[in-house]
């Protein structure tokens, strides 16, 4: 990427950027040669964020805007364009969701989840390709899950919108290649993450929401969102519980289906004491207070995870393995050469 022609630093956008994964991506991009500019809704958040940036020796610019409506998410865009510079890089995060049975959540709510979810990462690559394509380069990455492979209980809106983001995304890759366009779009597909998500889910129940397990910490998926933006691939799986949760809703269904209905209803569920925001449905919850990139469950949360780094590293890994097998097989021809 050609980065600015002034400061010689790359122009990213992160929407969802305030708190969570986004929250991480907009440091994670800082701290390695970006200048981001961050979408969110909540204020305090989005001034939390640049602060980030800054401190990272880059330029930061904060956007107040709501994903769901393409028209605030194509004025960001164009406010992005003139006080930074031209876009190569947009990052689709923001989400929204509801921890409960399908037919407890309410309609509006249900609409709500997924204009957020699925048509804020529509909106986010719409504006972005307005861009990317007249220049003929940049990169957008879809901030996925494994739920969009296989769905779960109690997030039906998210699931069903993760599942939509996906074949939205295969659509425009195969759209761009038609054309010979030289923008780039991948996907990340991440496990559970102690992000602040929940502390603000709605929810119906008691119990505090918490991620499915095992539990990867947020800088660990803004790892993954670096490397795809400098080294873009059609998508990535982090953490190995996504690998698995993939290739066996593959496999075996039927036995997922029995599995969840058993054991991850409960498994969402803590009675540990943690903070409740209130639902981000509607409001943004951290207008006031920055909520950060994490959750309460620091304790117990990964940061290495062995399949994102062996997925990092695959090039290098197949190489050593080829040269492994070229010296196995060097060695068994000398041994059959002295018999």
């Amino acid at each position: 990427m050609e980065g600015d022609v002034v400061t010689g630093r790359r122009i990213a956008v992160v929407t969802g950027a305030s708190a969570g994964v986004g929250r991480a991506v907009v440091r994670e991009l800082a701290g390695h040669g970006w200048d981001v500019a961050v979408l969110a809704r909540g204020e305090a958040g989005l001034r939390g964020a640049v602060k980030d940036v800054e401190a990272a020796g880059g330029r930061g610019l904060a956007v107040a805007a709501d994903v769901a409506d393409l028209e605030q998410v194509r004025s960001a865009a164009a406010r992005v364009e003139r006080e930074l510079g031209a876009i190569e890089l947009w990052v689709n995060d923001a989400f929204s969701g509801d921890l409960r049975y399908f037919w407890d959540i309410p309609e509006d709510e249900y609409r709500r989840i997924t204009e957020v979810t699925y048509l804020g990462q529509v909106h986010g690559t719409r504006v972005a390709l307005e861009h990317m394509r007249p220049r003929d380069r940049g990169v957008i990455v879809q901030v996925g899950s494994a739920l969009a492979f296989r769905g779960i209980p109690l997030q039906s809106a998210y699931c069903g919108a993760k599942h939509a983001v996906k074949g939205f995304t295969e659509s425009v890759i195969t759209e761009l290649k038609h054309c010979g366009s030289a923008v780039r779009v991948g996907m990340v597909q991440l496990p559970g993450v102690n992000t602040v998500q929940f502390d603000w889910n709605a929810t119906g129940f008691d119990e505090h929401p918490q991620p499915v397990a095992p539990v990867f910490q947020p800088e660990l998926a803004a790892r993954a969102v670096r490397f795809l933006a400098e080294h873009p691939r059609r998508t990535m799986w982090v953490g190995f519980s996504t690998a698995y949760t993939i290739l066996g809703n593959r496999v075996a269904p039927w036995f997922l289906d029995w599995y969840m209905a058993r054991k991850t209803v409960q498994g969402q569920l803590t009675n540990a004491g943690g903070p409740r925001y209130g639902s981000n449905v509607f409001e943004p919850r951290d207008e006031d207070a920055d909520r950060g990139a994490h959750g309460m469950f620091d304790a117990k949360a990964k940061s290495r995870d062995a399949w994102s780094w062996a997925s990092m590293h695959r090039l290098a890994l197949a190489g050593a393995a080829a040269g492994v097998l070229a010296a196995a097989g060097v060695v068994r021809g000398r041994r059959a050469m002295t018999h």
